[in-house]
């Protein structure tokens, strides 16, 4: 991603990977937009969070759920982590925004097994429905990133960048 000579966008350094890398799995849910198929309208939701084991976006989706249906019609997605602080200026607190492609896990009892243990570490409460019917994990691609560290502190993030 070319950043212009003029831009706000900082060269992206380990310190602004770390921080991107910190919020995304210190997140415990996140807002999720995506593209309503009826409408065409973007649309937003919270979603709980946590990652796979490798590190990527990770949430647990109702098929009933409207975001659902519009990410099984159009898989672009973005998300976006991190909560302002008690106090200050809420835009001073540092966020991160992916542009995603998500992805229905689907596959072997093994691997299910495997993602359901990981994602209840994170979520223990979602025991209470975790293994109803209409329950499917949903994996993110992350495409890219904007980080957002505080007051002229932005930058642009790659897979590569959040170690992915």
């Amino acid at each position: 991603m070319a950043e212009r000579k003029d831009s706000p966008i900082r060269p992206t350094d380990d310190d602004a990977r770390a921080l991107a890398r910190q919020l995304l799995d210190g997140a415990r849910f996140a807002a999720l937009a995506v593209i309503e198929p009826e409408t065409a309208m973007p649309m937003a939701t919270r979603i709980a969070l946590a990652t796979t084991p490798e590190g990527a976006p990770l949430t647990l989706v109702s098929t009933l759920s409207g975001h659902t249906a519009a990410l099984a019609a159009n898989p672009a997605a973005s998300l976006l982590v991190g909560e302002p602080g008690t106090k200050g200026d809420p835009l001073t607190h540092p966020r991160l925004t992916l542009q995603c492609e998500a992805r229905f896990l689907e596959g072997p009892a093994a691997s299910h097994e495997e993602m359901r243990r990981h994602y209840l570490q994170a979520h223990p409460k979602a025991k209470l429905y975790i293994d109803f019917a209409d329950f499917r994990f949903v994996a993110f691609r992350v495409l890219r990133g904007y980080l957002n560290g505080g007051f002229g502190k932005a930058f642009n993030l790659t897979p590569a960048d959040l170690g992915l």
